[in-house]
C-alpha cells in the first residue's frame, strides 16, 4: 500500500521499487512551475522531476546557438507567481532566461527534487495497484543532451551500456508529462545525397557544436526560422568570423518588428529594474497591458471579413517594413504568398539588417547534393512559384563552397510526447490512440480517457500564435491541480476524463480550426499535418482557455473516490440537507409566530443552536458509551 510520501517499497526484494506520489517529466518551465504551484498551492513537496538532459531549463538549456534570446518581452515570459523585475533586457538572452529558471527553483527549494541526466523512456498503468509503473534510464552525463535519433545510432554502434548506465522501475500516483513540443531536431534530409562525403562539419542549430571553429569558412544554413534569424547575422561577426554564409529559404516568412521598450532599449535596461522593483504595482500593470495587446493580435487569427481586413493591413506595414530594411534584390522572395499569422511570426530586430551583409546571401534555390567541400544548389527554386510570370528570382544551377551546414530546419513535431512511450488501460499506447482517432488530441490539452491520473502540460492544442507559452501553462498547471489536490488529500484515487467528453472536445477543435488562419491562411506550417488534423494550436483566444481552465466542467470527469471520500461527502451533503432543513423549519415556525423578515436570521441562529447543542449532546453520549464498551 503506498503512502503519502516518496518510500521504498519492499525493502531489498526483486520487485522492490521507489514509490512517488507525483512523478513530473520534464524540467524545463513546465515542470518547474508544476513543482512550484504543487508546493506553494498545495502544500505538497514529495514529489520528483525527471529529465534526461544535463540541466534544468528544457528547450533553454539545449538551445545555445549565437543570438539565442527570447522574442517576447520578458516580464511576460516569466511566472506570474515569480516575477523576474531584474532583467538586464526588454529581450534577455538565453543564459539569462536558465539562470532565472534555476533561480526560481532555488526560491520554491525545489532543485532537490529534481533529478537530471534520467531518461523517462516509458509509462505503464497498473489496473489493480491504480498505479502508473515508470521505467527510468539513468543516462551518462551529457548524453541526455543528444537528439534521440543520435543517442540511438550511437547506441546501434557501440552498445547501450555505452549510452545507458541502468535501468529503474518506480511506480507513481499521478504522472505528469511536461515534455514541451520542440524537443527533437529535424533529421538530415534524406533526399539529399552526399552527406556521407562531406568534409565538413554538419550539425543543427538546437545542438550547437561550438568546437566547430567558422573563422573564415564558407557556411551553409538550412533555413530561415526564428533559430536562424537570431544567429545567422552574428555568423560574420566577432567571434565567429565566417567568410560567407549562404541562407536557403524554403518560403519567406512575416517579419515583424520587434517590441522595444518604453523609453528605448538603453533606457530600459538602465531604468527599469530600479522602476519595477520599487513601484509598486508597475510591473503588473506592464504584464496585463501587454497581455491585452496580444489579446488583441487575435483579431488577425479568424476567418471573417473584419479578420482578413485587419490581416492584410498588417500585411501591408511589413511589407514597408522590409522593402526598407533589405536589399531590393531580396524583395520579391521575401514577400510571402500566404496570410500574415498562418505561420509563426518572426520578431526580428537584426536579419533583416543583416541581409545587407555582402558575406550573407539569400536564395531560394533548393539543396540538391553535397560534395567533399561544396553544396548544389538548383536547378529551379522553392519560392516564388516556378511558373511565376517575370519573377527574377534564380533558377539556375549553381555550386557553392561549403566547410560547415547548420539545419535550422525545426522540428520533429510529428509525434507528441516522442520517445515516451504510455501505456493506458489495457495497455494502450497512447500514440496507437491517437492513430486511430485522427492524430495527437487531449481534453483541454490536458488528459485522455483510458489514462487516469496522467496530466499532460502543454499538452494538443493549447499553444497560440499571438500569447506567452508561459500564460497557457500556468492557466494548464492550474486547471490539474484541481484534481490532483483530491488525490493527494486521499480523497479520490482516481480521475480520469470521460471518452465522449474528450471526442467531444476534439471535434469542436478541429471544426473551429477550420476556420482560423492556420488552416485556411494558404501556407504549409507544422501546425497540421498532411491530412490537415490540427494537433498544435488553440484555435480560440487565450483568455477563452484561462476562464476554461478557471472553472472547470466536473462533469466531464469519472472520480473514483476512496472510503475517507466517501464518508467526506457523505458528511458535506449531509449537512447541506440539514442547513436547508433547519432553514424551511426555522422560517414556517417563525411565521407560525407572526415574527417579520427582519427577525428571521435571529429566529434561524435559535434554532440551529438548537440543533448544535443537541448534536454535541448525542456525541457526548456516543463517546461515553464508547468509553464505557472498551472498558
Amino acid at each position: 500500500m503506498p503512502y503519502e510520501s516518496i518510500a521504498k517499497e519492499n525493502g531489498y526484494d526483486e520487485d522492490s521499487y521507489t514509490y512517488y506520489p507525483v512523478l513530473i517529466v520534464g524540467a524545463g518551465e513546465s515542470g518547474i512551475a508544476l513543482g512550484c504551484r504543487l508546493k506553494e498551492k498545495l502544500g505538497f513537496d514529495q514529489f520528483r522531476i525527471f529529465d534526461r538532459q544535463a540541466g534544468i531549463g528544457g528547450t533553454w538549456w539545449i538551445n545555445r546557438y549565437p543570438g539565442v534570446a527570447c522574442d517576447v518581452p520578458a516580464f511576460f515570459y516569466s511566472f506570474s507567481f515569480s516575477p523576474n523585475n531584474r532583467w538586464t533586457s526588454f529581450h534577455p538572452p538565453g543564459p539569462e532566461i536558465v539562470k532565472y529558471l534555476e533561480d526560481v527553483c532555488e526560491k520554491y527549494k525545489i532543485v532537490d527534487k529534481i533529478q537530471l541526466n534520467t531518461d523517462v523512456s516509458e509509462a505503464r498503468w497498473l489496473e489493480e495497484e491504480g498505479l502508473w509503473e515508470v521505467t527510468l534510464q539513468h543516462v551518462r552525463p551529457g548524453l541526455g543532451d543528444w537528439g534521440a535519433k543520435d543517442r540511438q545510432n550511437y547506441i546501434d554502434e557501440h552498445g547501450a551500456d555505452q549510452v545507458y548506465l541502468k535501468k529503474e522501475i518506480v511506480r507513481a500516483k499521478i504522472l505528469a508529462s511536461a515534455v514541451g513540443g520542440l524537443v527533437e531536431p529535424k533529421a538530415w534530409p534524406n533526399e539529399i545525397p552526399g552527406r556521407d562525403k562531406f568534409q565538413g562539419d554538419i550539425f543543427h542549430s538546437a545542438r550547437w557544436n561550438y568546437d566547430v571553429d567558422l573563422s573564415g569558412k564558407d557556411v551553409v544554413v538550412v533555413g530561415t526560422g526564428c533559430s536562424a534569424a537570431q544567429f545567422v547575422p552574428r555568423l560574420t561577426k566577432a567571434p565567429h568570423n565566417a567568410k560567407s554564409v549562404t541562407q536557403l529559404m524554403r518560403s519567406p516568412p512575416w517579419v515583424v518588428p520587434r517590441p522595444q521598450p518604453p523609453g528605448g532599449p538603453e533606457q530600459w535596461a538602465r531604468w527599469s529594474p530600479a522602476l519595477l522593483s520599487n513601484i509598486p504595482g508597475l510591473a503588473l500593470l506592464l504584464r496585463f497591458g501587454l497581455f491585452l495587446v496580444s489579446e488583441y493580435d487575435w483579431r488577425l487569427f479568424g476567418d471573417e471579413e473584419h479578420n482578413r481586413k485587419a490581416r492584410a493591413k498588417l500585411e501591408v506595414e511589413l511589407l514597408d517594413h522590409m522593402k526598407e530594411n533589405v536589399p531590393e534584390k531580396y524583395h520579391e522572395m521575401l514577400t510571402p504568398d500566404y496570410d500574415v499569422c498562418c505561420k509563426r511570426r518572426i520578431f526580428d530586430a537584426t536579419w533583416f539588417p543583416g541581409l545587407n551583409d555582402p558575406r550573407i546571401e539569400l536564395t531560394t534555390l533548393p539543396l540538391t547534393s553535397v560534395d567533399e567541400r561544396s553544396v548544389t544548389l538548383g536547378p529551379g527554386r522553392t519560392y516564388p512559384d516556378q511558373s511565376k510570370a517575370g519573377s527574377k528570382v534564380p533558377t539556375e544551377q549553381v555550386k557553392k563552397p561549403a566547410d560547415a551546414i547548420i539545419l535550422a530546419n525545426g522540428f520533429d513535431v510529428s509525434e507528441w510526447l516522442h520517445p515516451l512511450r504510455i501505456r493506458g488501460r489495457g495497455g494502450k499506447l497512447l500514440h496507437d490512440v491517437w492513430r486511430e482517432r485522427g492524430g495527437a488530441q487531449a481534453y483541454l490539452g490536458t488528459a485522455m480517457d483510458g489514462f487516469p491520473n496522467m496530466f499532460i502540460i502543454f499538452g494538443p492544442n493549447t499553444a497560440t500564435g499571438h500569447s506567452s507559452v508561459i500564460l497557457a501553462t500556468e492557466n494548464m498547471i492550474e486547471y490539474g491541480l484541481k484534481f490532483m489536490g483530491p488525490i493527494l488529500k486521499g480523497d479520490v484515487a482516481q480521475v480520469e476524463v470521460k471518452r465522449e467528453a474528450e471526442m467531444s472536445w476534439t471535434k469542436k477543435i478541429q471544426e473551429k480550426s477550420q476556420h482560423t488562419v492556420y488552416m485556411m491562411g494558404g501556407c504549409r506550417n507544422w501546425y497540421k499535418d498532411a491530412n490537415n488534423w490540427n494537433s498544435t494550436v488553440y484555435p480560440w483566444s487565450q483568455t477563452n482557455f484561462m476562464f476554461k481552465c478557471m472553472f472547470p466542467r466536473y462533469r466531464d470527469w469519472d472520480f473514483k473516490y476512496t472510503a475517507k471520500g466517501i464518508l467526506k461527502q457523505k458528511v458535506r451533503r449531509g449537512l447541506m440537507f440539514l442547513c436547508v432543513t433547519l432553514a424551511i423549519v426555522g422560517v414556517f415556525r417563525a411565521r407560525q409566530a407572526g415574527s417579520g423578515v427582519l427577525e428571521m436570521p435571529g429566529v434561524l441562529r435559535m434554532y440551529t443552536k438548537q440543533f448544535l447543542a443537541g448534536v454535541l449532546s448525542q456525541g457526548v453520549q456516543g463517546l461515553q458509551y464508547l468509553r464505557a464498551q472498551l472498558a
